[in-house]
């Protein structure tokens, strides 16, 4: 199985759109938590799979509640309250709570690319969720575009 990553930010829409195609990945999971924000750009849930499937022949799936953090610890993590390492505990306790490993969602991902806002995956929660479903699931190949 293969899962790819990307943000959007740091990005003009070329660029984004074309890192997308050259993926070959059938569809985009979007794991942000604020994902409609003006700051959002092209990248708007109401107008990204609109841009997905025109320019990418993509479908467009919204995980928030299953693969997006929870406000409290992003709003931390932001604020400076706990550094990237407590965070990604927070973030992976998270994920155990939620059953995300039993959830019925390989399909959905397998062939995927994880979306969140984040320039770069090392601090970023995409990065977090490709790499907990490979240590669950196993044999998971896992490419950051960037």
């Amino acid at each position: 199985m293969k899962i790819h990553t990307i943000g959007f930010t740091k990005k003009p829409a070329a660029d984004f759109f074309r890192l997308l195609q050259k993926s070959g990945a059938r569809r985009v999971i979007d794991v942000r938590l604020n994902n409609s924000s003006q700051l959002a750009g092209f990248a708007k849930k109401t107008d990204l799979p609109f841009f997905l499937r025109e320019i990418c022949g993509m479908d467009y799936i919204a995980m928030p509640d299953e693969l997006a953090p929870e406000p409290d610890i992003l709003k931390a993590y932001r604020a400076g309250q706990m550094d990237w390492a407590a965070y990604e505990r927070e973030f992976i306790a998270l994920m155990d709570a939620r059953r995300v490993r039993r959830m019925p969602i390989k399909r959905k991902i397998a062939n995927s690319v994880l979306l969140c806002s984040e320039h770069q995956p090392d601090r970023c929660h995409r990065r977090l969720i490709a790499e907990y479903l490979n240590e669950h699931w196993g044999n998971v190949e896992i490419q950051h575009l960037v």
